[in-house]
C-alpha cells in the first residue's frame, strides 16, 4: 500500500498523467512487490520557470524532472530492490518527460508501521491481524 507523491516540471496533461501513474503503479507491483490495488499515485505539476536545478530554470536549460516520493512500510523491501526500482523509474521517466536533467529525484521513504496506515488502521496493526490469522 505505497503512496507515491509525484512533482513534474510539465504542463498538465490527462493523457500523460495516466500514463506515468499507470507505468509507477506497474513498476512498484513488479519491483517493491505492491498490491497494484492498494497503490495511490498523486501527480503535482510545477512550471519549469519555477524548478531551477544549478542556478538557471529547467526551462532556460530546456530539460525536464520530476521528483517521486515513495511512502512504503519499513522492512518490506531490501536496499536492493529499492536500487532496482529507482533505476527503472528513472529509466521510465526520461521516456515519458522527454530530455530528463539528471537531477531528478527518486525518495524511497521507509515509514514505521505503527506511524502510517489507510482506512483507519496501522500497518502494524494489520501485520499483527495477518499473523494472527494465520496461527
Amino acid at each position: 500500500m505505497p503512496i507515491l507523491n509525484l512533482q513534474l516540471s510539465t504542463a498538465p496533461d490527462a493523457q500523460q498523467s495516466a500514463a506515468i501513474a499507470a507505468t509507477l503503479s506497474r513498476l512498484t507491483a513488479e519491483l517493491l512487490h505492491k498490491a497494484p490495488e492498494l497503490t495511490s499515485v498523486a501527480i503535482r505539476h510545477l512550471d519549469g520557470a519555477h524548478w531551477f536545478v544549478g542556478g538557471p530554470s529547467l526551462q532556460q536549460q530546456g530539460k525536464t524532472s520530476f521528483f517521486l516520493d515513495v511512502l512504503i512500510s519499513d522492512e518490506t523491501n531490501t536496499a536492493a530492490e529499492k536500487a532496482r526500482y529507482i533505476a527503472a523509474v528513472h529509466a521510465a521517466m526520461a521516456l515519458a518527460l522527454g530530455p530528463l536533467h539528471e537531477v531528478s529525484y527518486i525518495h524511497v521513504h521507509d515509514a514505521r508501521q505503527a506511524a502510517w496506515g489507510y482506512g483507519g488502521l496501522t500497518q502494524q496493526f494489520r501485520a499483527v491481524r495477518k499473523s494472527l490469522q494465520a496461527a
